[in-house]
């Protein structure tokens, strides 16, 4: 007859191969917990971008407005409208 061979079993090699399988659990999940976490944030910094981008059309068509509303021409229209005259001999120029 023949004598079982009863391997022996240490102490905290049960706890050690349930914390190998919550590791090999947890791997995975945290990976894809981090690739939606990093989608979400590109999601946004896209939406970001396009909302300065935006911003910069609406900017850049203010300062055009200004640039024509500032013209010599428009100062001279808006003077006249109002009863001014134009008198180039009362225009100091400064210069830095």
């Amino acid at each position: 007859m023949k004598k079982k061979v009863v391997k022996k079993r240490y102490r905290g090699e049960k706890m050690l191969y349930v914390l190998i399988g919550i590791a090999l659990f947890l791997f995975p999940v945290s990976i894809v917990f981090s690739k939606a976490v990093l989608s979400e944030t590109n999601i946004t910094l896209e939406q970001m971008r396009s909302k300065i981008a935006e911003q910069e059309g609406i900017n850049e068509s203010l300062s055009m407005q200004v640039d024509e509303l500032a013209s010599l021409d428009k100062i001279q229209e808006v003077a006249t409208s109002k009863g001014m005259t134009y008198n180039n001999n009362n225009i100091k120029n400064i210069n830095e």
